[in-house]
């Protein structure tokens, strides 16, 4: 059985029949007889289809948050906006199918020959999913996937298996024809044999660095797309020229919304020497505001982390920092429910911090920054790029050619100018270096759940 443990008070509040080879087997063979019909169909058909499947999710919205609270932490209040955010992706995803997909003509007057290439569908595809933002994470590749004429197999985290079951439930309910989409409750070994299968085209994963790994590990044999969207330690510059309070309210969202479990969460700041005590000094005055405790509650905007040991991974990481010289600005005291050897884990803020310590280089995906002092752009820009990670990086100015010319030289996935944190559906979604490959969203992503296939015909 898969047993999901609350971090809000440790109770099991789902469990379900994990599922083992003879399963795999089952679902592999079933979605291999659908994939052909499901494929034969028209965008548009396919279409319908999808837009009655994601419906069907959004239907539920209110139940469905309340369930992603339970199961992994984070405040009611904030979990309704991740369906809006799955609706925002999936119809956006839904609405470009078409364009993307389009066959490319080759045309010349001169030359009788039809020449065309197309994108077809890959084959039965598995999607591997993380717990902690469970539908936006997923969403990414099952809408394309399926628009594209794939047949998908989800894997959900044990954490949050109820999101597996809710989307089950909507393909049921959106009629989708038996096999084009099917789940899977699966441990680590059982998820490298389905992947390993000859039978899976295509894998998408979003999750750690390791666990990007595990998944490479198991497809050495065969040659198939495999997308990974994997950690970060996402900076940001606050340069002289920045507006202040705006630098400060967004940054201290980005940090510790979701309690920092984001893969593109605020991990490190760089501020400008001119603006640095100013920017510290209201950065912690705000995140001193911070409410932490039971997620069930309306006053609450701070939650458990998901598990007592991911918690006491960050704390580490902070007796770490602060044995090396680190300050910590922000008082656990000040925040009752924090507690050791608990999943509760108050807001921290250091400052005195630099490259030699974890806090600073390693992905802490909890409620803790570290924040130095930067004379210019070139000290800022090499401290952005020394990293293992590349997903998102934010630069806080009021010059765009400024932002321009140095977001041009950061090695990331994604620039973002007065904002982080932030994924728009229309833009491609892809990291460098330990922070994965392969893209999701935008007509781009398209390009990753399909094949291409050349069309040469000469008349005889």
């Amino acid at each position: 059985m898969v047993h999901t443990i609350s971090p809000i008070d440790g109770s099991t509040y789902f469990s379900a029949e994990e599922h083992g080879p003879k399963d795999i087997e089952q679902v592999l063979n079933l979605a291999e007889s659908a994939f052909p019909i499901w494929a034969a169909l028209s965008i548009a058909e396919r279409a319908t289809y999808i837009t009655s499947f994601v419906e069907a999710i959004v239907q539920d919205k209110n139940d469905i948050a309340l369930e992603i609270t339970w199961q992994m932490g984070r405040p009611l209040g904030q979990t309704p906006g991740e369906i809006k955010g799955f609706s925002d992706r999936a119809h956006y995803m839904i609405k470009v199918a078409e364009e993307a997909l389009t066959d490319y003509q080759l045309i010349d007057n001169n030359n009788p020959d039809k020449r065309w290439v197309e994108r077809v569908p890959i084959g039965v595809v598995s999607v591997l999913s993380p717990w902690n933002y469970p539908f936006l994470t997923s969403v990414n590749a099952i809408v394309p996937a399926l628009m594209a004429g794939n047949v998908v197999i989800l894997k959900h985290s044990f954490q949050t298996p109820l999101v597996a079951e809710r989307y089950a439930s909507a393909a049921a309910k959106a009629g989708l024809p038996k096999g084009v989409f099917q789940i899977v409750h699966l441990n680590h070994k059982n998820t490298a044999q389905l992947i390993g299968d000859g039978r899976i085209k295509g894998v998408y994963f979003t999750g750690s660095v390791q666990g990007g790994i595990a998944v490479q590990n198991a497809l050495l044999n065969k040659f198939i797309p495999c997308g990974l969207e994997l950690g970060g330690k996402d900076p940001a510059y606050v340069m002289a020229d920045a507006n202040l309070g705006n630098s400060i309210e967004n940054l201290v969202d980005g940090a510790f919304f979701n309690s920092g479990q984001s893969c593109c969460g605020i991990e490190r700041i760089y501020v400008h020497e001119s603006l640095y005590d100013q920017f510290v000094d209201g950065f912690v005055a705000l995140t001193k505001q911070y409410k932490l405790g039971n997620p069930l509650n309306t006053e609450t905007n701070l939650g458990p982390m998901v598990k007592t040991d991911a918690a006491n991974y960050v704390r580490k990481q902070i007796a770490q920092a602060i044995a090396k010289g680190a300050k910590s600005l922000v008082a656990e005291s000040l925040f009752t429910a924090s507690k050791k050897d608990t999943p509760y884990l108050s807001p921290h803020v250091l400052v005195n911090v630099d490259h030699s310590m974890e806090l600073m280089t390693m992905e802490s995906f909890g409620p803790v920054v570290g924040i130095m002092r930067v004379k210019n752009d070139e000290e800022a820009l090499r401290l952005m790029n020394d990293s293992q990670y590349g997903l998102t990086a934010s630069l806080w100015t009021n010059d765009m050619d400024r932002a321009i010319n140095l977001g041009e030289k950061i090695e990331t996935g994604t620039v973002f100018m007065n904002r982080c944190d932030y994924l728009d559906p229309a833009l491609a979604w892809t990291g460098v270096k330990n922070s994965g490959n392969g893209v999701t969203l935008s007509k781009i992503g398209y390009e990753h759940v399909t094949r291409v296939k050349s069309f040469n015909f000469r008349k005889a």
